[in-house]
């Protein structure tokens, strides 16, 4: 989809459908807005009869489709499509209505779109076109690829021109336009790694994938085969891994890497995103339950976020140095799986007790996290991962839960989800939590049971970060989705791309 910002009369600009966003109308008296007025006037009074007969008010994502027939305007179509009361619309008010926007405009097989959109009162014309272009893009994805004919016939959105008020705004809009695109086609990437079925989607593939990602935006990368595993004793991952016929994989991305030290001999600050690659999860000799195991296949969305996260990096050319470090594995069950009651050592040297081999997650995350620490001395690090049941039960698919040792980074993201439309909750992270998954055999054990057992998965997880400031955010219920909304596809979410890269372009140490 090729997205343009102008400011031209709306009215006056030739499309297949010309969509015009409309905030909520509470008094069908008052006069339209000048912009909306001409098109009004275009339409013959089209939308001033079906306002005052209480058809349409405005209300979010509530459309309503018009057909000019012989009056001026030079639109096949117009659909106009709420965006909500004013005093709550907020950037993904914007989102979801460009999303309606797209949907409507592909399933009408309009590939040429106009979207008129009004000022919205305390948010500029960069942030409102970077809304806007992610909701659309978002909204036109489609994995179809192992289909040999599309499920329901529609042609995809070619063009969408932005047509924005104000002249004098038109650089930052388009500014904004485009860091949208490269923010949604960066999430649209994460959701097709996601979406891969497990055959198709081993760690070896992910690898490659990842390497793919990398040659094509000029980031790092480097990848550890089993023989450099083994001589790291990254032995967490290797236990893992080692039930599959696909080996594991460590991966490792970097944006932006420093090519020496500078005069001052310190290294420029690095901030790592760490991400669970589990391809599938059985849940190994603790097999899983058969019904919804297909669903298995999302284990490695964290994985899927932080490639999409390094690519939006390089990009929007972020001026830190990002790292990505991966934990790729498949969890089966088989003669040379790990069991339940084994202990193994990770590259921390901590001995881990394996009371349950499907709560494998925390386990890879052990060696990718302190590998991380120790490699990067990170300023800060944040892991993703579908972890637990326990937090999709806790916040559902409304917000992903945030556990941290450091309040500073907690707010960032907190913030950057707000502004994303990424919601994280902060939940609890005690010590009696990480009590509960001390050991009697080794140092610690990788379930605490069914108590709190989002807090102490995050417990575990706690004990390979030391005092580097570290957040764990536990996507279970946020990344993927079972239906279709109006920016989400069913399927694979890439939660976290937007959220990440919103905290990295407003961040200062």
């Amino acid at each position: 989809m090729k997205i343009t910002v102008d400011s031209r009369k709306p009215a006056d600009s030739p499309a297949d459908l010309l969509a015009v966003i409309v905030a909520k109308i509470t008094d069908p008296k008052k006069r339209l807005t000048p912009r909306l007025a001409a098109i009004n006037r275009a339409l013959g009074g089209g939308l001033s009869d079906v306002v005052t007969n209480g058809d349409f008010r405005g209300g979010s994502a509530q459309t309503l489709l018009l057909y000019p027939g012989s009056n001026s305007l030079r639109a096949k179509r117009v659909l106009f499509v709420g965006l909500g009361d004013e005093k709550e619309n907020d950037l993904n008010a914007l989102r979801v209505a460009a999303g309606t926007v797209s949907r409507q405009a592909s399933a009408k097989k309009a590939p040429k779109v106009v979207l008129a959109v009004p000022s919205v009162k305390g948010i500029s014309a960069e942030a409102m076109c970077q809304a806007l272009a992610e909701g659309a893009v978002l909204a036109a994805y489609r994995f179809d690829r192992y289909r040999e004919k599309p499920k329901e016939p529609e042609r995809p959105v070619e063009t969408l021109a932005i047509s924005i008020e104000r002249a004098g705004d038109l650089r930052s809009a388009r500014a904004g336009a485009r860091a949208g695109v490269i923010l949604a086609e960066s999430q649209n990437i994460a959701r097709d790694l996601s979406n891969e079925p497990g055959n198709a989607m081993t760690p070896i593939a992910l690898a490659h994938a990842a390497q793919k990602v990398a040659k094509e935006v000029g980031l790092r990368v480097r990848v550890m085969d089993v023989p450099e595993l083994k001589r790291r004793k990254m032995g967490a991952i290797l236990a893992v891994g080692g039930g599959s016929a696909n080996p594991p994989r460590m991966i490792v991305l970097e944006h932006n890497a420093p090519r020496g030290r500078k005069k001052t001999g310190k290294k420029p600050p690095t901030l790592c995103f760490v991400g669970k690659g589990i391809t599938f999860d059985s849940g190994g000799i603790s097999i899983k339950p058969s019904g919804g195991m297909e669903e298995m296949k999302h284990d490695m969305s964290g994985a899927a976020t932080v490639v999409g996260t390094l690519r939006a990096c390089a990009l929007l050319d972020i001026p830190h140095h990002v790292v990505g470090v991966i934990a790729a594995a498949e969890n089966m069950p088989s003669g040379t799986a790990y069991r339940p009651g084994d202990v193994v050592t990770a590259m921390s040297g901590k001995t881990i007790e394996v009371l349950n081999t499907d709560a494998e997650g925390r386990v890879v995350l052990a060696d990718a996290l302190h590998y991380a620490r120790k490699e990067y001395s990170p300023l800060a690090m944040v892991d993703l991962a579908t972890l637990t049941g326990a937090c999709m039960v806790a916040l559902g698919k409304w917000a992903t839960g945030l556990f941290s040792n450091d309040d500073d980074l907690t707010e960032r993201l907190r913030r950057a989800g707000e502004e994303s439309g990424e919601r994280v909750w902060p939940l609890p992270l005690w010590e009696d939590h990480k009590k509960a998954i001390r050991s009697d055999v080794g140092d610690i054990k990788n379930t605490g049971g069914r108590e709190a057992g989002a807090s102490t998965a995050a417990a575990f997880l706690s004990n390979f970060v030391g005092d580097t400031p570290w957040v764990h955010l536990d996507i279970a219920g946020t990344g993927w989705s079972g239906k279709t909304s109006s920016y989400q596809k069913k399927g694979a979410t890439g939660v976290g791309v937007r959220m990440l890269l919103q905290m990295l372009r407003g961040w200062e140490e």
